[in-house]
């Protein structure tokens, strides 16, 4: 398996491979090196997966042949599908191409089948960590070497480009995306924020931000425009909530809570470690609102902070952050002792 492709694999999520960047990242900024990173799109790219060629793949990168490689060609072919709609049914479409969606093979192939993009961009001298389709390549560099660097990813993204012609899939330039990553006072040196990424045809201009796994990548390294997003999304299901809570239990309205809140709250907070408490107060101000939800408290209550730890048993925001690092460094310590 490839080691920096995190999707459908144990002790491995869309987390781990956001920390796993950022903290690249964080680390090149304190030696004085800006960051350009690139993020890959795919067009359709578990439709247009070549049976043959993954077939030939498995064969050749994974040793498997005889009775086990014809168990997944049987597995591939002969597959059809139909729509049935109102009681109308379609034709019948035999499927020739794509991993089958839904199944417990299908990302498993569809991740064996990409293996080899990684060293395409280790010959590059680029760092990529995948995700499934998701594709984030980049490279740090010091402020004498941002044309080399450039140059750089441009060619990785041409390698790459051709390598997805030779297996049927297709980059999607119209959502590829282009940052330079650093300080505040490393990206104050950059002319217009970085020179742009120059592809085949047409040119990927540098963005201030993007969103990649669900996490919005600022170029200065902060966090602002990403708790900003989680608060108003958590802010648009409390309103939601409130409209129904007296007509729940406590039980449901819990259950409903952690569904719609805490799950935006805890997802890739990991990432927040170390932040200041003004960012960390945007995602505090959501978990008091949902405690006062749930409590029935007056938001003029102060002792908000006492019911959330005694009664609901809680953590705050910062503790869940390093909660959350040190269930992840537990658990990858364990899958490392274990030889995972």
């Amino acid at each position: 398996m490839p080691p920096t492709q995190s999707a459908y694999r144990a002790h491995y999520s869309t987390e781990t491979a956001m920390l796993k960047i950022f903290n690249d990242m964080l680390l090149a900024a304190d030696r004085g090196e800006v960051t350009a990173l690139c993020m890959l799109d795919l067009t359709a790219a578990f439709d247009t997966v070549d049976h043959e060629v993954l077939l030939n793949k498995l064969n050749r990168m994974f040793g498997l042949s005889g009775i086990a490689l014809n168990w997944l060609r049987s597995y591939l072919t002969d597959r059809s599908y139909t729509v049935i709609y109102a009681g109308n049914t379609s034709c019948e479409v035999i499927i020739i191409c794509s991993v089958p969606q839904g199944s417990v093979l299908g990302p498993l192939l569809f991740i064996l089948y990409s293996s080899d993009l990684p060293k395409l961009a280790t010959k590059r001298d680029i760092l990529a960590f995948l995700f499934a389709d998701d594709i984030q390549l980049y490279r740090h560099c010091s402020m004498a070497a941002v044309a080399v660097t450039v140059l750089g990813v441009r060619y990785c993204v041409y390698d790459i480009s051709c390598w997805m012609s030779s297996h049927r899939l297709k980059l999607n330039p119209d959502k590829t995306e282009f940052l330079w990553i650093g300080t505040p006072n490393m990206m104050s040196k950059l002319p217009a924020g970085g020179p742009q990424l120059q592809l085949e045809n047409c040119v990927i201009p540098v963005s201030t931000e993007a969103r990649s796994l669900g996490v919005i990548i600022q170029s200065d390294l902060e966090m602002k425009r990403h708790v900003q997003f989680v608060s108003r999304a958590c802010f648009f299901q409390l309103r939601q909530l409130r409209s129904i809570r007296h007509s729940v239990d406590v039980s449901t309205a819990s259950t409903l809570i952690h569904a719609f809140i805490s799950s935006r709250l805890d997802y890739c907070n990991s990432l927040l470690a170390g932040s200041t408490k003004v960012v960390t107060d945007v995602l505090q101000k959501v978990q008091n609102a949902a405690a006062r939800l749930m409590t029935g408290s007056s938001r003029w209550q102060h002792d908000i902070h006492t019911i959330m730890h005694e009664k609901l048993h809680w953590l705050n925001i910062e503790d869940r952050v390093t909660f959350k690092c040190a269930s992840l460094c537990t658990r990858h310590c364990m899958a490392w002792h274990q030889g995972i």
